[in-house]
């Protein structure tokens, strides 16, 4: 029976796909895996489906990802009243480095490389730099949606001086390895979907070429269709200043990194990436607030406008909530641990590391979590690869890869939704043009590791 814990993330993704909502997709998930908890019992699994969701909050993690996706929306709007958006725009144009289709995708995606200290702010950042330039050159959100998230999540796997690399190490540390920081280094070479995404995302940008899904979007205009669907859709202000964004923005950023340095004591890996970005989110958006005020462009209706701009990201706030509510009962269903079984079932060691990839793929896939997968996984990888004589760094750099592989292609992946909640599209059309990308990557990823695992 244990085949059961999967079907509840299957249903999400068929219900996704089907009806194209998210919201009826996460909440009927959410609902059959308290079932089968509550033994086959509807009405329990309704209420235990309601306790699930309270106690998504026990998590302080949780609420503060909650809290800052829906103050994000105060700053956003706060900084596009004041019409420091339109200004840094025009700027960017202006000078020559974003003055074309090509120069604004490669702006953006040097954007998420650079800011590799957190998921979530970099994609938030480079989503909020560059809708108003994809806008204005008439590209699609599509592939706004598309350059931030394969660029700013491959990125925190490769350069591990952040929450991710703290995160892991400390899984390594649990689970026996000795010269964890070592390992961890080795991994950086051998993170193959990661270093093909971003090979893919710059031959798009440098191109401006795009295929799939994408291309047939772009080529029916999806740039003004995408627009009208996302949130913060009024006319943009006439420009001001482009110090109204620089100053919430450089906040924002250099806040995350400054906190994180705090709260881990002077070592940023330690440091808390949840607690770092909240604490600079909220002092980014008095920021702004003091920016819009300053501009006289409010009318006295500076706290009202923070309440609509929240209001508008309520929708992508509710969806992230429910794919984490669903990523807790999937938890104490078991299904992440069915998962893992299976990857140690193959006898072949060569074959390893390229299960391991495909097993992680999966769980984030179905769980929507890099993160969670890689507390289930890593536990299971290293004996497996020890055991077997594969490389250590070579396993675990699978493991990697393959959560944000599956990441890539969840509808009810928490990065996703956000990636798409930053570009302002549809969360349905990000999934489905970026997923011929996330292919390509993954079964070139997987190829290889099949390579590494018949020379290792």
């Amino acid at each position: 029976m244990e085949w059961l814990t999967i079907t509840p993330p299957l249903l999400a993704i068929v219900v996704a796909i089907w009806t194209r909502n998210v919201f009826w997709a996460l909440g009927l998930a959410i609902w059959l895996s308290e079932t089968i908890i509550a033994g086959f019992n509807p009405f329990m699994g309704a209420l235990g489906g309601i306790d699930r969701a309270v106690g998504v909050f026990d998590s302080s993690y949780n609420t503060r990802v909650l809290l800052f996706c829906l103050i994000i929306g105060a700053l956003i709007v706060y900084m596009q009243r004041s019409g420091g958006i339109s200004a840094m725009v025009e700027r960017l144009q202006n000078s020559g480095f974003a003055s074309t289709p090509r120069r604004a995708s490669l702006v953006t995606a040097i954007c998420g490389l650079l800011i590799f200290v957190e998921t979530n702010i970099s994609l938030l950042t480079t989503g909020i730099l560059g809708r108003p330039l994809f806008d204005k050159l008439n590209i699609s959100r599509e592939r706004l949606a598309y350059i931030i998230d394969s660029t700013c999540a491959p990125v925190s796997v490769l350069v591990l001086f952040n929450g991710w690399g703290a995160y892991l190490l400390g899984l390594l540390n649990e689970n026996g390895v000795k010269g964890a920081t070592g390992v961890l280094m080795s991994t950086i070479a051998l993170n193959f979907y990661a270093w093909i995404t971003l090979v893919l995302v710059f031959a798009t940008v440098l191109s401006n070429k795009t295929f799939g899904p994408l291309a047939a979007v772009e080529k029916a205009g999806g740039g003004s269709a995408a627009a009208a669907t996302g949130p913060f859709n009024e006319a943009p202000e006439p420009p001001s200043r482009a110090i109204y964004m620089a100053i919430p923005l450089f906040i924002m950023i250099g806040g995350t990194i400054g906190f994180m340095i705090w709260t881990g004591g002077g070592d940023i890996r330690q440091g808390s990436g949840a607690q770092a970005i909240l604490w600079s989110v909220i002092l980014a958006t008095a920021a702004a607030f003091i920016c819009l005020a300053h501009s006289k462009r409010a009318k006295g209706e500076l706290v009202d406008i923070g309440f609509k701009g929240m209001g508008d990201l309520l929708p992508a706030v509710t969806m992230i909530y429910l794919a984490l509510v669903l990523g807790a009962s999937l938890n104490a269903v078991g299904m992440r641990e069915f998962i893992a079984s299976i990857a140690s079932s193959f006898p072949a060691p060569w074959v390893i590391p390229a299960i391991l990839f495909l097993a992680a793929g999966i769980t984030s896939f179905t769980a929507g979590t890099s993160w969670g997968t890689y507390g289930i996984i890593v536990p299971v990888a290293v004996p497996l690869a020890v055991g077997a004589g594969v490389p250590l760094p070579l396993a675990i750099a699978a493991v990697m890869g393959g959560g944000v592989f599956g990441d890539h292609c969840s509808p009810i992946s928490d990065t996703t939704i956000i990636a798409s909640l930053a570009s302002g599209c549809d969360h349905m059309e990000h999934v489905r043009t970026q997923l011929p990308y996330a292919l390509v990557g993954g079964v070139a990823a997987t190829g290889l590791y099949l390579l590494a695992g018949l020379a290792a």
